[in-house]
């Protein structure tokens, strides 16, 4: 978990555990909060496990069943189309362009990147 979070700029005073911040994305799990630009988004519970797999991650590519297993179990892993929907529905929420991605990236016939620096 060390690693997924070398980009982590300040901790939770609270708990000590990082807070993964990049450009104006900012997410704290354990608080389980996630801002853009100082603005609370509100995440669905299948949303904030994706994005928390992500975050824990963060600058390495994780396939479809890799995403799948992680936030819908191990009996999930031929449903992508879940996984394009939540993506989705994330960069509706957490991108300026949700067709012009700067934090979620989809790797092409791979899966999905969260970026640790921008």
């Amino acid at each position: 978990m060390r690693v997924a979070f070398r980009h982590a700029s300040a901790a939770n005073p609270q708990t000590g555990e990082p807070i993964f911040t990049v450009g104006g994305l900012r997410v704290d799990l354990s608080r389980r909060e996630v801002t853009i630009d100082g603005e609370a988004i509100h995440l669905t519970p299948n949303e904030f496990r994706l994005i928390s797999v992500l975050v824990k991650n963060a600058g390495k590519v994780l396939t479809h069943r890799q995403l799948l297993r992680e936030v819908w179990g191990p009996d999930s892993n031929e449903e992508t189309h879940y996984l394009r929907v939540y993506m989705n529905q994330l960069r509706q929420k957490l991108e300026a362009d949700s067709a012009r991605p700067q934090y979620l990236l989809t790797e092409s016939g791979v899966g999905y990147r969260l970026v640790s620096e921008i």
